[in-house]
């Protein structure tokens, strides 16, 4: 006998993951779309969250807010903004659903809050859920360890002229990754005027905005007469949604934590 299949609601449901989400639910016979969240005053809000996402109607209105019930919820997913985000959590945490979060530009406060509530529930947070990027974060850290203080490092990233917060939260983790496994303790963003020598314990990050680009990623690592560049590009948001239709199936079966896309990839 199959399985029941997921039930799975989508927070952020009329933006750009979101209608990339729903459109990989209705192909998934594993999945279901339950419930469809976004602002409340989307002009958007009643439509079917099918029809919105250019597949068949699915039955299920974009609501703009809406009471979130276990028993209808088995996973939720969140691609928002940080304050939406972070209240959407705290609802999860109240109501016991395992909840993926895809929105960045949290700040510190905002993400030790989120985190917080992955003591309750299953949580995963996490900046990038493509599996290649996942890769792209072991592959930096080894490069990182291996070439030490020999290589300056350097993060460049390009998204599309919509996106809100900078650099992305993908370049700061693979900022992250490489201080730790290189030593380095200080971020440079941007560089203007008169600045001197670059120093030996700085990892510099850029943030270039234009265009439709879904995300791409390059970690240059410079030494004397010759350079190691490490790439990602996406061509289409399917890769991220992806991996947080993986991310959701994952936390289905877990216990409350807070999980990562490590975990999730294997």
């Amino acid at each position: 006998m199959n399985a029941e299949p997921l039930n799975l609601g989508i927070h952020g449901a009329a933006g750009r993951m979101g209608q990339v989400l729903i459109r990989l639910i209705a192909e998934d016979p594993a999945l279901r779309l339950a419930a469809a969240f976004d602002r409340p005053d989307h002009p958007r809000i009643g439509a079917d969250a099918g029809s919105l996402a250019g597949v068949a109607p699915l039955g299920v209105a974009l609501e703009g807010g809406g009471t979130l019930e276990r028993g209808k919820l088995d996973v939720l997913i969140d691609f928002s903004q940080p304050r939406p985000a972070l209240e959407l959590a705290r609802a999860c945490r109240d109501r016991g659903i395992p909840l993926v979060v895809g929105t960045t530009g949290f700040e510190a406060a905002q993400r030790q809050a989120l985190e917080e509530c992955g003591e309750t529930i299953p949580l995963l947070v996490s900046p990038n859920m493509s599996r290649a990027v996942n890769l792209l974060m072991k592959l930096v850290e080894t490069a990182a360890r291996s070439l030490a203080q020999a290589a300056d490092i350097e993060v460049v990233e390009r998204h599309h002229r919509r996106k809100k917060d900078a650099p992305s939260g993908t370049a700061l983790r693979l900022a992250e990754v490489a201080a730790q496994a290189a030593g380095r303790k200080r971020f440079v963003f941007g560089r203007q005027g008169l600045i001197g020598e670059r120093s030996d314990d700085e990892i510099g990050i850029h943030a270039l905005r234009g265009g439709d680009a879904p995300g791409d990623h390059t970690v240059v690592f410079s030494l004397l007469g010759e350079t190691l560049e490490l790439t990602h590009r996406a061509t289409t948001r399917e890769a991220f949604a992806r991996g947080a239709l993986e991310a959701a199936k994952f936390l289905a079966r877990r216990p409350p934590g807070l999980y990562s896309m490590e975990e999730v990839c294997g």
